[in-house]
């Protein structure tokens, strides 16, 4: 291969993955078109993604009942079928109804057409278990594709990172590290990251997860925010 050939290559492969900054950059996800935050002064969305999970669901939704929260679960549909009930018990409880995929799979190693497929399989399973119709997605990893982006856009969904995160999906971390990681510093327009579930993580870290809810519910009851879904 010529050295001119590499060199094009390694630019097509880098702008390929461009949209993978966008968690990490916010002026990346700017140019992408991705917000990482509300258009809210008052408000912040907490959110949740891997579940539905058996043990970290329920004990969730119970922190969130205790404080009168509202929150948004970005649910696996493969989770979906596996937990029975609790996407709807989720969609019951008031609490916001998204999507992150069916399968929680990297797009950039996926093919378009498997990316456009598993947009389909989740919004069926998931529309189907919790009787609402989605709106917004979150990617597994919070990576994009240009191929992902088409897909979620041409179903007329809205694309969502967030502005804080917990890193609770870590085997280091702690209730103490969670609350501090995505309080610290907190405003109104924040879009807070956390997992109700460890099927993709560290064993167990949906438990510290949960034991850290109190203290960021309590924070944002504190600066007078709302918490919002989505």
């Amino acid at each position: 291969m010529s050295r001119a050939a590499a060199i094009g290559g390694a630019g097509a492969a880098a702008a390929w993955s461009v949209p993978a900054l966008a968690p990490i950059a916010a002026p990346v996800a700017a140019a992408i078109g991705v917000p990482r935050r509300l258009d809210r002064g008052d408000a912040v969305a907490v959110t949740f993604d891997d579940g539905p999970h058996p043990e970290g669901t329920p004990a969730v939704l119970e922190a969130l009942s205790r404080a009168g929260a509202k929150a948004t679960f970005f649910l696996v549909g493969e989770q979906v079928e596996r937990t029975g009930s609790l996407a709807s018990e989720i969609a019951a409880a008031g609490h916001g109804i998204a999507i992150h995929g069916y399968r929680h799979r990297n797009q950039l190693r996926l093919p378009p057409g498997a990316v456009d497929a598993d947009c389909a399989r989740a919004e069926t399973v998931i529309a189907e278990a919790t009787l609402t119709r989605p709106s917004a997605y979150r990617p597994a990893y919070g990576i994009f594709s240009w191929p992902g982006l088409v897909a979620v856009r041409r179903r007329g969904w809205t694309p969502l990172l967030w502005s804080r995160w917990g890193r609770d999906w870590r085997r280091s971390a702690t209730p103490e590290s969670i609350a501090a990681g995505v309080t610290s510093g907190l405003g109104g327009g924040d879009v807070l990251l956390l997992h109700d579930a460890d099927t993709y993580s560290a064993p167990g870290s949906h438990t510290r997860t949960a034991a850290a809810m109190p203290r960021v519910l309590e924070e944002i009851e504190r600066l007078g925010l709302e918490t919002v879904a989505l």
